[in-house]
């Protein structure tokens, strides 16, 4: 004869093993460590942020309106934008096919490649413009050769789009490559085994296994494109009206006593940081679902 068992669908559940006293961290030391945080977070973020804003609208919504309307700054405001607008896209093609070669291919000089994207985080971007200045200036290596054909790259906008480009080419790389190596080769494998074209095989597998972390890398570009200051200051030559960018303006702003006016146009600056804040965090989030 057996016996059956029976459980109840009401059965308390066995409580959790607690955590040992000995790995859990005291009280106080969290508390510490959240307010330091906090403490750091409101010393070096906020404040700044509310300084720059409060100083914007020092003297009115009016004079705010009127310095980042004025001629010089809607120049500033419009290089600004078309450098962005030339920068970013060539550092998407070269971000892709950079990663794409270093995370899909073998070849001789792959980490000499990998050395060569990381060279703009290691280089001043004074140096930077130093070098374009050695190159392209009219004492510079093709300098001759230029003015004999009325074309001009130091302080002009050539210069500054060249300038941009090198100081912010490895960010939309830096962000692929690791994407890359990690999803490997077998479904492109896969794909071609299928008859997939090139153009397919990019658009309907690697793309969308990329997708987030080339938006998370372009924003980042942007972000740098835009208040880029040393390099651009070396080979723009602080022509107002011409080869000023907004961070040039806000500097010549600065220098002219003109603090309110400084501020207003360091302002946008500002809203394009806390703009690619929250974009960044909403790819973050969208990229972890």
């Amino acid at each position: 004869m057996s016996s059956a068992v029976t459980t109840t669908p009401f059965a308390p559940r066995p409580a959790p093993a607690a955590v040992p006293r000995a790995v859990r961290d005291p009280a106080w030391a969290r508390w510490l460590l959240t307010a330091v945080a906090l403490v750091f977070l409101a010393g070096f973020l906020l404040l700044p942020l509310a300084v720059v804003f409060s100083e914007a609208l020092a003297r009115g919504l009016g004079f705010f309106l009127k310095a980042i309307t004025e001629p010089d700054a809607r120049s500033a405001i419009g290089l600004t934008l078309l450098t962005v607008a030339i920068v970013v896209p060539m550092n998407v093609v070269f971000g892709i096919a950079a990663a794409w070669a270093i995370g899909k291919f073998k070849f001789k000089g792959k980490s000499l490649l990998v050395t060569l994207i990381d060279l703009p985080f290691a280089v001043s971007p004074v140096i930077s413009g130093l070098l374009f200045v050695l190159v392209f200036g009219a004492q510079g290596w093709f300098g001759p050769w230029l003015l004999a054909r009325h074309l001009q790259v130091i302080f002009a906008v050539p210069g500054i789009v060249l300038a941009t480009t090198f100081v912010t080419f490895p960010f939309v790389a830096r962000e692929l490559i690791p994407l890359m190596q990690a999803q490997g080769t077998d479904e492109e494998y896969s794909a071609v085994t299928l008859g997939a074209s090139g153009w397919q095989i990019f658009w309907r597998v690697t793309f969308p296994n990329i997708r987030w972390g080339l938006f998370y890398g372009v924003i980042l570009c942007n972000a740098r494109a835009m208040g880029e200051f040393g390099a651009v200051s070396v080979v723009s030559g602080h022509i107002r009206g011409a080869t000023n960018t907004i961070p040039l303006h806000v500097e010549i702003l600065y220098n002219d006593y003109n603090i309110t006016g400084a501020f207003a146009v360091a302002s946008l600056l500002a809203l394009l940081a806390l703009a690619t804040l929250v974009l960044k965090s909403a790819i973050e989030w969208r990229g972890t679902r």
